[in-house]
């Protein structure tokens, strides 16, 4: 199998699920095609999480992980902090956002690729919490991701 860059992944299946998506829409609403979507793209992206795991599942394999969103470029950061209990960034420049509205599916980037990340990190690791109060795609001037490692404590 070829391994693509994870942007060129997203530009082929937006080609695929996009046609899809307003075939749907037509049939059932947007809305209801939107959270039939939303929950199939959630679940690829547990899964896709649980398979990266399989080397570590720690901050810094998830800082692994995050190298592969930014392969050629797709994605520019700027991180924040990097430790052992949080790995915060803010993205400050989003090829994926680009990409949608270049193939005029701005209106659906959201769901096809923000729409993942909460539940990559469910899968990845549930004790990661993941806070992210604004995207690119969704007009801001940047994504703010905060990694925070949950520390659990041992049973008296």
């Amino acid at each position: 199998m070829i391994s693509l860059p994870l942007l060129r992944q997203r530009e082929i299946e937006a080609g695929v699920i996009a046609p899809l998506f307003r075939a749907f829409a037509a049939e059932v609403g947007e809305e209801r095609a939107r959270e039939i979507v939303g929950g199939v793209i959630r679940d690829l992206a547990k899964q896709a999480g649980c398979a990266a795991a399989a080397g570590g599942n720690d901050l810094a394999h998830l800082k692994q992980a995050v190298e592969k969103w930014t392969e050629g470029g797709a994605l520019e950061l700027t991180v924040l902090r990097d430790d052992a209990e949080a790995f915060e960034f803010d993205v400050t420049r989003c090829r994926f956002a680009e990409m949608y509205a270049r193939l005029g599916l701005a209106d659906l980037g959201g769901l096809l690729s923000c729409n993942r990340d909460a539940a990559m990190i469910e899968g990845f690791n549930p004790a990661i919490q993941l806070t992210r109060t604004q995207t690119i795609m969704e007009g801001a001037s940047h994504c703010n991701f905060r990694y925070r490692a949950s520390v659990v404590e041992p049973p008296a």
